[in-house]
């Protein structure tokens, strides 16, 4: 089984948000696969579909950010996933509009949500696709940067981030995640 979990925050107010690209890769990966997310169990919306040989999990806790850990690991015990079968997606403030990079672990970088994943996993060796968003501009508070939506002459850097992190999803449902990372670092 492969879980692909993206951050984020619930509600309209948060869509398409800089905080919230974990969710909009989720579903562009659920449009891709064709696979709904119509389940909703332990603080997640979630979809699943068998994938070749590989059952696949979408998932987008419905906790907050800070709370994503709290969705996560019941869902990972209850499914019996290992750390090895998750890749997590979100924002990155020390990253480029745009860019991406793929880790198999590395600490919380002040992000929250991973903040909170490392807590309830217990480590922070699990697979991550960081998506850069940029730093705020001098005097912009961060809280009001990420919970903002892009400027226009964002869009496309972060359509094609978004559209290359769900070409690196389809990619690990075949192939280990290593590889996956040399082809899209």
């Amino acid at each position: 089984m492969k879980l692909v979990v993206g951050l984020g925050n619930p509600g309209k107010k948060y869509e398409h948000t800089r905080h919230n690209i974990g969710f909009d890769i989720i579903d562009r990966c659920a449009q891709k696969l064709d696979l709904p997310l119509d389940k909703q169990k332990f603080k997640a919306i979630y979809g699943e579909k068998r994938i070749g040989s590989e059952k696949v999990v979408l998932l987008k806790p419905l906790t907050y950010m800070n709370l994503s850990g709290e969705a996560v690991r019941p869902f990972m015990d209850y499914f019996n996933i290992s750390n090895d079968e998750l890749v997590v997606i979100y924002d990155d403030l020390d990253l480029p509009v745009g860019k991406i990079r793929l880790r198999k672990k590395g600490s919380a970088g002040g992000h929250n949500g991973i903040k909170s994943l490392i807590a309830h996993l217990g480590t922070e060796d699990f697979n991550r696709i960081r998506v850069g968003i940029g730093r705020p501009a001098h005097g912009e508070p961060v809280v009001h940067y990420v919970l903002d939506t892009y400027r226009k002459e964002e869009l496309a850097f972060m359509n094609e981030a978004a559209e290359k992190s769900a070409k690196a999803i389809e990619a690990w449902l075949e192939k280990p995640f290593l590889e996956v990372m040399n082809t899209f670092n």
